[in-house]
């Protein structure tokens, strides 16, 4: 069927269907939507294809993987209005995007690096002064204290989401427990590298949804396989999409 869609000048829509286990629907969709170029008409008014859809499809179907829906569709469009220039631009921001996340993962790395030496060398903090308490909470200044920073950075960090102490009952004192510490420490650590309050709060959010920083070491060789796995992906698409282009001329 492959050796057919390349070669055949008039195709139906399940001939493109059935090569990537679509339906019929989906072609029209595709075509509808400016993925595919417009198809010719029977004198009855039915849909034919040639190979040129067919490379259209295949290109599209490529980029997907490494460039998500919206994209991947931005790029078609763009292709076949002879927007070339906007097509390239659509893939310049994904691959600067997927450098922006390779980048925060060694971020990431080098954050856990630079923790584990501090929580190595450092003195345990002192706890909160209270039986109530577990034995690594504390207050905001021997935390503040310990880190180097003011208490109005520890308010400002936990305004932006990037700490979330409770509060005592009677005093109204913010408490911050283990995970509160751990938080404050990697905040700190990638404040120093340079990152803005709103890049650290989704890295905050990953540790705290894997569980700690042991479980999110553990992770990032899973991350670091769908980086390499989204940049080979990307390179499919760009081949797909490069013998569309010469298909088009």
């Amino acid at each position: 069927m492959g050796q057919n869609l390349q070669t055949s000048e008039r195709l139906r829509p399940v001939d493109l269907a059935r090569e990537h286990g679509l339906s019929t629907q989906a072609i029209r969709n595709y075509e509808a939507s400016g993925i595919l170029p417009p198809a010719g008409r029977t004198p009855h008014g039915y849909r034919t294809y040639t190979s040129l859809h067919a490379a259209a499809l295949r290109a599209f179907l490529a980029l997907l993987p490494g460039h998500g829906h919206r994209t991947a569709t931005s790029i078609m469009q763009a292709v076949n209005r002879g927007q070339v220039d906007e097509a390239f631009r659509l893939i310049d921001e994904s691959h600067a995007q997927l450098l922006d996340d390779r980048r925060t993962l060694q971020a990431v790395e080098g954050a856990l690096r630079d923790l584990k030496v501090t929580t190595a060398t450092e003195p345990r903090l002192g706890p909160a002064p209270a039986e109530a308490y577990g034995s690594g909470d504390t207050f905001i200044g021997p935390l503040a204290g310990k880190l180097g920073i003011r208490p109005a950075t520890l308010r400002k960090w936990e305004r932006a989401g990037l700490v979330r102490p409770r509060r005592d009952p009677r005093t109204g004192y913010r408490v911050y427990d283990e995970a509160d510490v751990r938080d404050a420490r990697l905040a700190h650590q990638l404040r120093r590298g340079g990152y803005l309050l709103e890049q650290i709060a989704p890295l905050i959010a990953q540790v705290r949804a894997a569980g700690g920083l042991e479980l999110l070491e553990a992770a990032l060789s899973d991350w670091h396989a769908r980086l390499s796995a989204r940049g080979r992906t990307m390179l499919t698409g760009a081949a797909e999409l490069e013998a569309y282009l010469r298909r088009r001329g």
